[in-house]
């Protein structure tokens, strides 16, 4: 069993990161899970929901680039699905070198067999392309990601998908709030 996965609110709890950023940026009240409800769309949504400036953005990824990989914490049980796997991928819109350097402090690295970011200069989600071109060496048995944007391209290429912890993404194979959840149903499929 091959698995593709997203990186941000997936692999890892990042959002709550982001969100923290995101509202030191904005310098007003805005309530977190609001943040949250539009990052969960998109950043380039939340971005231009909040009228951001390319100066506020700046500030955003300054501020995101001080993050140091202890501060991204593996969602419980991962370790245990990404075990089931024969092969695990990731196709993110972040930096290979975030992804690589936090999976590297949690000791994750070895369960991954190609690791696609933005430096890859594939179009972002949800096109497709860098997931065709996974496809090119290996099968996909299952994409999982927290945003509409990152199944999207598994339902186009007709991959059985997982949406994490976002029951609102309507037409997906399977849903689950915890990697037990997934391990369970992909244990009866081993």
């Amino acid at each position: 069993m091959n698995i593709l996965w997203d990186f941000d609110g997936t692999l890892v709890d990042s959002y709550r990161l982001f969100v923290k950023l995101f509202k030191q940026v904005l310098g007003n009240d805005t309530e977190e899970e609001e943040i949250l409800s539009h990052m969960k769309v998109s950043f380039t949504h939340a971005f231009e929901h909040y009228g951001f400036s390319e100066k506020l953005k700046e500030e955003f990824r300054a501020l995101e680039d001080e993050l140091e990989p202890s501060e991204f914490i593996p969602f419980e049980d991962l370790e245990k699905v990404l075990e089931l796997a024969d092969h695990n991928f990731i196709v993110t819109h972040n930096s290979k070198q975030v992804v690589e350097s936090v999976m590297g402090h949690h000791g994750l690295t070895r369960y991954f067999t190609k690791i696609i970011g933005y430096e890859d200069e594939f179009p972002r989600k949800p096109d497709p392309a860098a997931y065709k071109h996974i496809l090119q060496d290996y099968s996909i048995d299952l994409v999982v990601g927290d945003r509409e944007l990152d199944l999207l391209p598994a339902k186009e290429l007709g991959i059985a998908t997982c949406s994490f912890q976002n029951d609102a993404i309507e037409g997906m194979d399977n849903y689950v709030h915890t990697y037990e959840e997934l391990y369970v149903i992909l244990k009866r499929k081993v």
